[in-house]
C-alpha cells in the first residue's frame, strides 16, 4: 500500500513515520510512505504556494497550482484509489473508515495550511474529505500522520499479534474492556479474579460485559448507532 503525502513542511512529517509500527510496515514492505514538498511545485522562483484571498479577509490561501502539478505527476505514475484532503470540515474519521481506507493501493492526501487550499482543488481533485476532530489546527500534516497510523496498523502482517487490531476499541462498535499485566496485585489493587482463572469461555463473556459498561458510560452515542 502506497501513500503520497503532498505538504508544504515535510520536515513535519520525519518523525511520525520513522519509529514503532510505521517503521516496522515500510521495513516488510506493507507500506511505502512517500513525502513531496509542495514548494517543489511553486510557480516562481521565491517557491511561494500561497496568495490572498478573493473578496477580501483574514488569511492566506494556498494556490492551485503547485498542487495540480504534483497531483497530475502522481497521477500520471500509478492510478489512485483516493485524493484524501484533511481538514476540519470533512467526515470525521472512525475506525469504519480506516478499515474501508486499508484496502485501497494508492492514496494522495493533501495538507493543507494558513487559511485553506483553492476550493478548485476541492472540486477537481478531491475523492473524500476527512477530519480528525472539531477542532482547527495549524496545518494538516499532523492529521495526515494518524490518518496513516490508523490505516496501517490494520493491514495484514503489520502487527505481530493481528488478532490486537480486530480487539481494538470501536472495531466491534463498542470500546474496549479493561486490561490488565503484572503484578496480580499493585498496593492492594488486583486484578480480577476470573482473568486468571483459564477460563476462556467465561473470560470472554466478562470481557464483553465490560465492554458494554464502559461504552454506556462513556460513549452511550455508540449504543444508540
Amino acid at each position: 500500500m502506497r501513500f503520497d503525502i503532498i505538504t508544504v513542511l515535510p520536515q513535519l512529517l520525519d518523525s511520525p513515520f520513522a519509529h514503532s509500527i510505521l517503521q516496522r510496515a515500510q521495513k516488510k514492505d506493507l507500506t511505502s510512505i512517500h513525502i513531496h514538498s509542495l514548494r517543489d511545485y511553486a510557480v516562481n522562483k521565491q517557491k511561494s504556494v500561497d496568495d490572498y484571498p478573493y473578496g477580501g479577509g483574514s488569511g492566506m490561501v494556498m494556490q492551485i497550482a503547485p498542487f495540480a502539478a504534483c497531483i497530475e505527476k502522481l497521477k500520471a505514475e500509478r492510478n489512485y484509489d483516493e485524493i484524501i484532503y484533511m481538514t476540519p470540515d470533512g467526515e470525521t474519521l472512525n475506525q469504519e473508515i480506516a478499515n474501508g481506507l486499508s484496502s485501497a493501493e494508492n492514496i494522495i492526501i493533501l495538507c493543507g495550511h494558513y487559511k485553506g487550499i483553492d476550493q478548485r482543488i476541492r472540486d477537481i481533485y478531491v475523492t473524500r474529505e476527512i477530519s480528525i476532530g472539531d477542532y482547527v489546527l495549524s496545518g494538516g500534516e499532523l492529521p495526515a500522520a494518524i490518518l496513516v497510523d490508523a490505516i496501517v496498523r490494520i493491514i495484514p502482517g503489520v502487527l505481530s499479534d493481528e488478532t490486537s487490531a480486530l480487539s481494538d476499541s470501536f472495531q466491534d462498535g463498542l470500546l474496549d474492556a479493561p486490561i490488565y499485566t503484572r503484578p496480580v496485585d499493585w498496593n492492594g489493587h488486583k486484578v480480577p479474579d476470573i482473568l486468571l482463572s483459564g477460563h476462556e469461555a467465561k473470560i470472554t463473556e466478562w470481557r464483553h460485559e465490560q465492554q458494554l459498561i464502559r461504552t454506556k458510560q462513556r460513549r452511550p452515542d455508540l449504543l444508540n448507532d
